[in-house]
């Protein structure tokens, strides 16, 4: 990987050297079996020069990364066109890259699966984050990731305007029902935590009715996750908890476009939504050769 594609991933806040093994695992794949057969036969001695052009509109994301990939299949000069986070439209050229035929289409597919589906959850999220604009929350994900793409598919939230939750299980505690009936309570789970974990270790509790709102705000909590609870009830949560400082506030639970708003206006401060990540379908893009 070259020094400048680094530079690029570490100010996305991106790992390079697990970024690097992610895309080398995934050209392991089309090349585990040998080179490619076809370009190699029909197109050996050839030079071609290509742009990745968008064929619909939407959030561009995974810029850098498709760079990776063409760095680790290597030949390839490579441009930038246009920057991660920004919106595109058809006949839109985000990346310019000139080479021999077998690296490039050895690259095409590996690359477009990275840009296509991180910029799908990127366009996903900015999508509900344009819905909601102006109630005051804010879109975030959730762990719901594809396993070794949390790191990418958590960028393309950031990319799409949205927060990240946390990135594992050690990075803060989230009390969920299973751990509440472990623990024998809501408030028996809240004390454990704060008994196991480092002072001032950020804590969220799930929280299934007002009942179980009210247990968690006189146990303490500050930061509840509001799961599957109907708008009623989400906006009697809100006003429970507001009669405390410093609450924060998550709606959680098949959250969608055309609900997002409406949760948002309940006077939640965020709305986790699972589907960005496990669910977002790919932005169309495609590897046109261009002349010259």
């Amino acid at each position: 990987m070259t020094p400048e594609t680094r530079k690029m991933l570490r100010a996305a806040g991106l790992d390079a050297d697990a970024v690097e093994r992610v895309v080398r695992g995934a050209l392991d794949e089309d090349f585990r079996y040998g080179p490619d057969v076809t370009s190699a036969a029909t197109a050996g001695d050839v030079r071609l020069s290509a742009e990745v052009v968008a064929r619909e509109n939407g959030v561009l994301a995974g810029v850098p990364v498709a760079l990776a990939v063409l760095d680790a299949v290597g030949g390839i000069d490579r441009e930038a066109l246009r920057a991660d986070g920004s919106r595109v439209g058809p006949g839109d050229a985000v990346l310019r890259l000139r080479g021999p035929a077998p690296a490039v289409l050895g690259a095409e597919r590996t690359m477009l699966n990275f840009l296509t589906h991180l910029s799908g959850i990127a366009t996903a999220t900015r999508a509900i984050a344009d819905a909601i604009a102006g109630t005051g929350a804010v879109v975030r994900d959730t762990r719901k990731t594809l396993p070794g793409l949390r790191q990418l598919q958590k960028y393309a939230v950031r990319c799409g305007g949205g927060e990240n939750h946390r990135m594992g299980l050690g990075d803060a505690a989230l009390i969920k029902d299973n751990h509440v009936a472990a623990a024998g309570g809501v408030a028996k789970a809240i004390e454990a935590v704060r008994a196991y974990a480092p002072a001032g270790f950020p804590l969220e509790v799930e929280c299934d009715s007002l009942d179980e709102v009210r247990e968690a705000l006189a146990a303490g909590a500050r930061f509840l996750l509001l799961d599957n609870m109907s708008l009623d009830v989400m906006r009697a949560a809100v006003a429970e908890a507001r009669r405390y400082s410093g609450v924060r506030l998550e709606a959680s639970g098949r959250i969608e476009l055309s609900t997002a708003r409406e949760v948002a206006l309940t006077g939640v401060d965020y709305l986790a939504v699972g589907a960005l990540t496990h669910s977002s379908r790919t932005l169309d893009l495609g590897l046109d050769f261009t002349n010259g």
